[in-house]
């Protein structure tokens, strides 16, 4: 082939290649970095918040989904089909995050990316739809909003913004193990109920402040821990204690070794203070000790212990029925 020729298709490839690129950044696509965690000229912003710890999980509400976010898409020849049907969905794997390239431009469903609140893209789960996000490595969980597309990454399951990936302890290594759960509506209305309140109305989309409302969710900690089901979403603080509960349990700096129900994980001690007295009255006489355990930062509420690990997985179904709470496993 004539040199001339060739350099010039060499070179109109390139200019495709690119175009390709561009369009699919466009719709949510975003390239990784070669050998890094997150993506290539990304990274956290000049001047992040200083108490990015403090900011509150999503809480979730019942949306309407976007029309445009949820149709089937391509992107990189791979067609990928949202699935906006109210069923279960659990996925493992790798999770990365974005940044500040991002920050300020228009996510899948029109609103604006925001790296500081607790947000996340995914290929195929409904825009908008909450799930609950947990390291494997450290037992951490968030509850994000996912409002965007991505990763287009046979080896990634989902893009957390900066501050989802900061509670999650991802920033460092840049991305890690995890494991996504959709957060269905069912479970969304049994949140909104057991809040007493609920949420506020959405904002409009675009204006760059997804409704964030303070709640945490997560499960106790340790080596791949599996959950059995939903944490216990944190309520106000300032939420009047109910009538005739029982005495709240202090706050125990080590429980006794055996198996327990987690049934909830707050960071005030106030709140898991509330919940154990609910649950000490709910469960009535004969049960187990509703206990608060203080660790790393977190006040978790546990009902233990049970002399065995089929003893605690027997107890969760009347345990649920009673608290209206689907218990975790902790071995202790």
């Amino acid at each position: 082939m004539n040199p001339l020729l060739s350099r010039t298709w060499s070179f109109l490839a390139i200019l495709l290649l690119a175009a390709l690129v561009a369009g699919c950044s466009s719709t949510g696509g975003r390239k990784t970095a070669g050998g890094g965690g997150y993506y290539k000229d990304d990274g956290p912003g000049d001047n992040p918040p200083a108490n990015i710890d403090a900011i509150p999980d999503a809480m979730p509400r019942i949306e309407p989904l976007a029309s445009g976010a949820n149709r089937p898409y391509v992107v990189f020849g791979r067609r990928y089909v949202p699935d906006t049907a109210e069923r279960p969905f659990r996925q493992a794997g790798l999770a990365s995050w974005y940044g500040r390239k991002f920050h300020g431009n228009a996510t899948s469903n029109g609103e604006t990316y925001d790296m500081y609140a607790m947000t996340a893209a995914h290929p195929t789960l409904p825009i908008p739809s909450y799930a609950r996000v947990t390291s494997k490595v450290n037992g951490r969980t968030v509850i994000v909003r996912v409002n965007d597309r991505g990763p287009f990454h046979s080896n990634r399951i989902m893009d957390l913004s900066y501050a989802a990936a900061y509670k999650l302890g991802l920033i460092g290594p840049g991305s890690g193990q995890v494991v996504v759960e959709r957060i269905l509506p069912d479970e969304i209305r049994t949140m909104i109920a057991n809040g007493g309140n609920a949420p506020a109305a959405p904002q409009a989309a675009g204006d760059g402040q997804p409704l964030i409302t303070p709640v945490a969710a997560r499960i106790d900690g340790g080596p791949a821990p599996v959950p059995l089901g939903p944490a216990m979403s944190e309520p106000q603080a300032s939420a009047p204690p109910r009538p005739g509960a029982a005495a709240a349990p202090p706050a125990n700096a080590s429980l006794a070794s055996g198996v327990y129900l987690q049934v909830g994980a707050f960071s005030q001690q106030a709140n898991a203070q509330s919940l154990a007295s609910r649950v000490t009255a709910q469960l009535g006489n004969g049960a187990p000790a509703t206990v608060v355990e203080q660790a790393n930062q977190l006040y978790r509420v546990k009902i233990g212990p049970y002399a065995t690990r089929e003893a605690a997985l027997g107890a969760v179904q009347q345990v649920s029925e009673r608290i209206g709470i689907l218990p975790s496993l902790a071995v202790h």
